[in-house]
């Protein structure tokens, strides 16, 4: 095991935030592995790039020679998180969780190391509390202290219905570091509060408090909202290496900087040089197919990586349209047609027509291969289909159809 100043050194590289830092290092001086636990609640089947930048830093805990519990939130996932959520979240049904968390388990070991990875389902010790011990655990918190947290503060002032169970899912967060007697807590910018709540449970029940370790949440393709699979904008680790592939080289050369930082494995001196090779010329191009390898070999393997920048060269920086391109019927009563914007929200090429007047305007929107600058634009209906092209690489053949 690396000494503690070193292994400091390495683990602040690519977080936000460590609370408290003097704390990472007495307990790193100690020599002994530490328990280091991120949680994960199974409310989609498929992980994306954006939570493995969580999941990159557990493995460099393990690189480091820690212990690191992947918990998934079987019990949590059925109250639902209201992180960053301006209304009460439905929770999922025990099938849907109990899905979704056999499939993260097969995932998250094309990253950590399953020898120094402990798989733990919180429902393991919450599913056993009594009506009366959630009552006292409960009991260990004020309405008060709640409200401290920012989305219940706002959601409380703007008059917007907050529900009690709510309420448990930052407490019962933080009842599983004491339960896993965990050292250090990973999360996202936007889990700090949960992340607190466990060191101070773990206050209460006479442990010495955790540290809270926060990681940057990263955007989607987009560029502007955070990488999430409702919006579309995501890239899943799971996706084939084509697509993926394509999906790296569809995203601007500022955000390509962006994804380096938090999802590259290249050190900072690395990551240094290739902005200053950029700089005296060399093409952001190569910098990003140098990183979409990475990434794809990641997660697939060298030869399928390999193979991916090929799909592309020969698809796309020819400018030949994908052999399986998507379809849609879109009807309309109006007589002049349908919105650009709206068509590409519609075809699902962008996740808001917000996003779609932004590509216009940043010209990334072609129409049957014409690049379209008036995001004013309608296409009126026609018995042919419109090849509709955002970006490099999303593709959508579209039938718009007037109905009476």
């Amino acid at each position: 095991m690396r000494d503690a100043m070193s292994s400091l050194l390495d683990i602040k590289q690519g977080t936000e935030e460590i609370l408290v830092e003097e704390e990472l290092h007495e307990k790193l001086k100690t020599g002994r592995p530490l328990r280091v636990k991120g949680g994960f609640d199974p409310t989609a089947p498929d992980l994306h790039l954006g939570h493995t930048v969580m999941i990159n830093k557990m493995r460099q805990f393990q690189d480091l020679g820690h212990q690191v519990i992947f918990l998934i939130g079987d019990f949590t996932g059925m109250i639902g998180d209201p992180t960053g959520k301006n209304v009460t979240r439905q929770p999922l049904t025990p099938e849907q969780v109990l899905e979704n968390a056999q499939t993260y388990k097969e995932q998250i070991f094309k990253i950590l190391d399953p020898e120094r990875t402990e798989v733990r389902f919180n429902n393991e010790w919450m599913g056993k509390l009594s009506a009366a011990d959630m009552i006292k655990l409960a009991a260990s918190q004020t309405v008060a202290r709640m409200l401290e947290r920012d989305d219940f503060d706002k959601r409380y002032k703007s008059g917007q219905s907050i529900a009690i169970h709510e309420f448990l899912y930052p407490i019962i967060q933080g009842y599983d570091s004491v339960v896993l007697k965990a050292d250090v807590e990973l999360g996202g910018t936007d889990q700090k509060f949960n992340l607190l709540m466990g060191r101070e449970l773990q206050k209460q029940h006479g442990q010495a408090p955790q540290v809270v370790i926060t990681t940057p949440l990263i955007e989607g393709l987009d560029g502007v909202k955070k990488m999430s699979k409702s919006l579309g904008n995501y890239i899943g680790i799971s996706e084939p290496a084509d697509q993926m592939f394509g999906k790296l080289m569809s995203i601007s050369d500022d955000l390509m900087w962006r994804y380096i930082d938090v999802l590259s494995f290249k050190g900072h001196e690395a990551i240094t040089k290739l902005r200053l090779a950029v700089e005296d010329g060399r093409n952001p191009r190569d910098v990003k197919v140098e990183f979409a390898l990475e990434i794809v070999e990641r997660f697939h393997d060298h030869e399928q990586a390999k193979s991916a920048l090929a799909h592309f060269e020969s698809q796309f920086q020819r400018g030949e349209i994908p052999d399986d391109i998507q379809e849609f019927l879109l009807e309309t009563t109006d007589s002049n047609g349908i919105w650009i914007a709206s068509i590409m929200k519609s075809a699902q090429l962008t996740p808001s027509t917000s996003d779609g007047i932004r590509m216009v305007q940043q010209g990334g929107v072609k129409v049957d291969g014409e690049k379209i600058s008036d995001e004013r634009m309608w296409l009126p209906p026609q018995d042919n289909a419109y090849i509709l092209q955002v970006g490099k690489r999303r593709f959508a053949k579209i039938t718009v159809k007037h109905t009476v």
